[in-house]
């Protein structure tokens, strides 16, 4: 089952003699018409940043924008992105054009992040606002959840 499913569930309880059973508790599947929320959030700016890239690369159309969450850094984890061919395991989704694709491992930790494209005194780049994370290091390249 894909995350954020629901499942409909029926469970049969014999009731002692002289008591009536009681109806077991269904879980409605949300309508056909609602939509399913996404994972992950992508801000326009980081949208056009990996076109650009993109293009400017000569990326075939084959590939997407892989998601990592990776163990490293003085805080636990760090992030990484690359173009990388699909496998088999990945979880894959378009977004504002957008191929992208994430390993189930990594995806878990990436759930409700917003990806953002940055330019700054300090540099220029993307950044993950995530908040499953805990606490990051000083320098912001590495966080533990």
């Amino acid at each position: 089952m894909s995350l954020g499913a629901t499942e409909e569930t029926h469970t049969s309880v014999a009731a002692p003699v002289g008591v009536a059973a009681s109806p077991a508790p269904v879980v409605q599947a949300p309508a056909a018409d609602e939509a399913e929320l996404p994972l992950i959030g992508l801000s326009d700016k980081a949208a056009e940043k990996i076109v650009e890239i993109r293009g400017e690369e000569n990326i075939e159309d084959t590939y997407a924008l892989r998601l990592k969450v990776q163990g490293g850094g003085c805080s636990g984890f760090s992030y990484d992105l690359y173009f990388d061919q699909p496998q088999d395991t990945d979880r894959s989704f378009e977004i504002k054009g957008v191929k992208l694709m994430c390993d189930q491992m990594s995806l878990m930790y990436l759930v409700g992040t917003e990806i953002d494209y940055v330019e700054g005194l300090h540099g220029a780049g993307f950044k993950f606002n995530n908040p499953n994370v805990k606490s990051t290091c000083g320098c912001g390249s590495s966080f533990s959840v």
